[in-house]
């Protein structure tokens, strides 16, 4: 009986009740610094592999993202932590981007340090996921895991009986069904990853303008470069490198500030924008709101 309910879970559902939940602490409370509206996500790719290759990622092309080894160093972490503590950010911290997080030997380190500031999600594909490897990852501070379960239906069974084993909260670890085939768009909210991929039942280029991406998150590369979102998978222009600079001087400089600008106003004319087809209107409306007060946008 078990199996068959699992076998009827509803992809749609899934990726609505992750927005949801998203949302909840994404657009709830916005903070300022200095009257900048800081960002409330940011998303952290700490190592440049992954031990999967899925046809709806980048990372199955290697001409377009190979797999480079490269990891984020513990420094950067607690740089930016410093960075971020300083100026009061109470938004949350993701790791996931280019690679699977497991798969860097210090994980538990860069939790344990970011979690000091705020919130951390660990987004894995599970392979490496053990009891031990779930007991550790709570002791390192994190706020929740997602597992993306890309096999099968199984999956599920088999992810409860270890979260069972390690005997850490219910609540901390979410199950997300990816196992479906392209005509389901796979299970995830798919998007052609800024012009690098097109496969599944996509939105067309030019079908969305407004994007509150900029408005309320970054993507921070292994090697601390800046990117405007997620989306941008070819890393084509960078807003600036964390390692090089302070967080808050990136967040309201000039570079992103002319793509936040805009988006807010619907003009998707810049690369690698013009080749996306995100919604980008999901979350942070109000992040956008606050920023075209302070841009005067009308």
């Amino acid at each position: 009986m078990e199996k068959e309910k699992v076998i009827q879970l509803n992809p749609e559902e899934t990726i609505n009740k992750n927005i949801v939940r998203r949302k909840q602490f994404v657009d709830k409370d916005l903070s300022f610094f200095m009257d900048v509206p800081l960002p409330s996500w940011i998303e952290l790719s700490i190592i440049d592999v992954c031990n999967r290759k899925c046809s709806f990622c980048p990372k199955s092309d290697d001409s377009v993202a190979p797999d480079t080894y490269q990891k984020s160093s513990v420094f950067m972490f607690e740089k930016l932590a410093n960075e971020l503590e300083e100026i009061g950010f109470n938004g949350a911290f993701a790791l996931c981007g280019y690679g699977e997080p497991y798969l860097h030997k210090n994980v538990y380190e860069i939790i344990k340090i970011l979690s000091r500031v705020s919130r951390v999600e660990v987004v894995t594909n599970g392979d490496l996921i053990k009891p031990k490897t779930l007991q550790k990852t709570v002791d390192a501070g994190v706020s929740k895991i997602l597992i993306s379960m890309y096999d099968s239906a199984d999956q599920v069974e088999h992810f409860k009986n270890i979260v069972e084993e390690s005997k850490v909260p219910n609540d901390i670890v979410i199950l997300r069904d990816r196992w479906y085939d392209d005509s389901q768009n796979f299970g995830v909210k798919l998007t052609n990853r800024g012009g690098t991929i097109d496969l599944g039942n996509q939105a067309p280029v030019g079908m969305h303008t407004t994007c509150y991406y900029p408005s309320y998150q970054v993507l921070i590369d292994w090697n601390g470069d800046v990117f405007l979102c997620p989306q941008d998978w070819q890393r084509r222009v960078t807003m600036g490198n964390v390692m090089h600079e302070n967080f808050l001087d990136i967040w309201k400089g000039s570079h992103i500030s002319k793509f936040r600008k805009c988006l807010i106003k619907g003009d998707r004319s810049n690369s690698p924008c013009n080749k996306c087809n995100a919604t980008g209107t999901l979350l942070g409306e109000a992040h956008a709101q606050a920023w075209k007060e302070v841009y005067n946008l009308d």
